[in-house]
């Protein structure tokens, strides 16, 4: 599963909430806000349920082990950060002022996050709300860890959406990437994947069901976050909070693809289709600095030229012939792509599909796989040890993530607005105070 898209699929149909429920809660809020002098405009960002409520859960993705690759000269790869939003033409969105934060509401703490507060399959910019929300509970074997950064995926959306939530979930916050600091002053990175009912479980068990943050517990576009504590990966030295809040989703997944499901090796040739998103953009990164050779589809030259630029050895306009078959493919992208990647890769080569942001494709090429033989494997985000290993491969490379642009929390809207409009290259984080 790519970042954004579920095993099933479906949409989730919105249902009315308990509304003996909610305006019990809102009531005493109400009434506690008007003694302590909070005023309307802060009540208003603050009316909704809190009640959470869990989901179904999904199956843990199953690692081998796999040591990171070793780094070779990245040759012309080029990666940091794009133009600051001061050097961008055009106003700067303005900023927000919030209340200040762990304020109590009663007996409830409450935090500054970005939370669905509804669902909107047509428009979920529509279904974001930027306010206070609960603190979250931590139960036992879990740490409260203070949000340093945390970066946006397509996830999100596809959760403003209804997809993967329900209706009596609301409101939930979002997020699944973040860095931050313990309680006791450990720096660390949250890996994602919730395995097992109490977060405790074999994430290499392919019977352990898991989720991931903002499914069945609170999301990462927070200032607190409640993880288990078996998740909280050291953050190395080299790395930022903002480039480590990067690696849990998007470019766990490439690693998982390039290193674990798919095998490839130095020399070999990989096709990325897509150039651009997150996912692609970090298979660019980490597989020219293991010595994979490197070509990539888009259909923006801009796009094109961007990829070269970061390290892809060729590009080429989406669903053009090339030079030769490939040894592998990453696929995100499903229908608009599919066809064009089984014809690209070799006989007896593999297809990793972690994503079909364009759909699910049909037809689905079956005499390609039998006549030729071509191993199609599926991939989904990756197990903690994955993500010490990717840790341990940025931090002594030299790779560093490449981030568009960041977003104080209270921003988080304009952040979600960008990605949203799709002109990216790069990640978006959120950053906290």
């Amino acid at each position: 599963m790519g970042v954004g898209e579920r095993p099933d699929g479906g949409d989730a149909v919105a249902e009315g909430m308990d509304g003996a429920v909610r305006v019990e809660l809102v009531g005493t809020v109400r009434a506690e806000r008007h003694r302590t002098g909070v005023s309307a405009a802060e009540a208003a960002r603050g009316d909704e349920d809190v009640e959470q409520h869990p989901v179904m859960l999904t199956r843990c993705p199953v690692g081998r082990p796999s040591p990171p690759p070793q780094p070779v000269d990245r040759g012309p790869a080029v990666c940091g950060r794009a133009a600051p939003r001061s050097a961008r033409s055009g106003p700067a969105s303005p900023r927000r002022d919030f209340p200040p934060r762990s304020r109590r509401l009663g007996s409830v703490t409450t935090m500054l996050s970005a939370y669905a507060a509804r669902f909107s399959p047509d428009d979920p910019l529509s279904a974001l709300e930027v306010g206070e929300q609960p603190e979250p509970e931590v139960p036992a074997g879990w740490e409260l860890v203070t949000v340093k950064a945390a970066a946006l995926n397509h996830h999100d959306l596809w959760s403003l959406k209804g997809v993967g939530l329900k209706a009596e979930q609301l409101p939930m916050i979002l997020g699944g990437d973040a860095a931050g600091v313990t309680a006791d002053g450990r720096e660390v990175v949250c890996h994602g994947v919730v395995a097992g009912a109490d977060g405790m479980g074999n994430d290499t068990d392919p019977n352990v069901r898991f989720s991931l943050f903002s499914e069945h517990h609170p999301g990462t576009h927070a200032e607190r976050l409640a993880v288990p504590s078996v998740n909280l990966i050291d953050k190395p030295a080299e790395l930022s909070f903002v480039e480590a809040a990067c690696l849990p989703v998007a470019y766990l997944t490439a690693y998982r693809m390039l290193f674990v499901q798919g095998g490839f090796r130095p020399g070999e040739t990989v096709l990325v289709q897509g150039a651009g998103g997150g996912v692609s953009t970090a298979a660019i990164l980490l597989g020219r600095a293991a010595g994979l050779r490197i070509w990539v589809t888009s259909r923006s030259q801009e796009k094109a030229d961007r990829a070269v630029e970061l390290g892809a050895h060729e590009a080429f306009e989406s669903g053009a012939r090339l030079p030769a078959r490939v040894d592998g493919v990453l696929e995100t992208v499903g229908r608009a792509t599919w066809e064009h990647s089984l014809k690209s890769v070799r006989n007896q080569g593999t297809v990793v599909v972690a994503g079909m942001t364009s759909g699910d494709p049909s037809p689905a090429g079956l005499p390609h796989l039998f006549f030729r033989q071509i191993r199609v494997i599926g991939s989904t985000m990756g197990t903690r040890a994955e993500l010490r290993d990717l840790l341990s491969f940025m931090a002594a490379s030299g790779v560093r993530p490449l981030v568009d642009d960041t977003y104080p929390l209270a921003e988080a809207r304009t952040a979600y607005e960008r990605m949203a409009e799709g002109e990216l290259f790069g990640k978006l984080v959120l950053v906290g105070e």
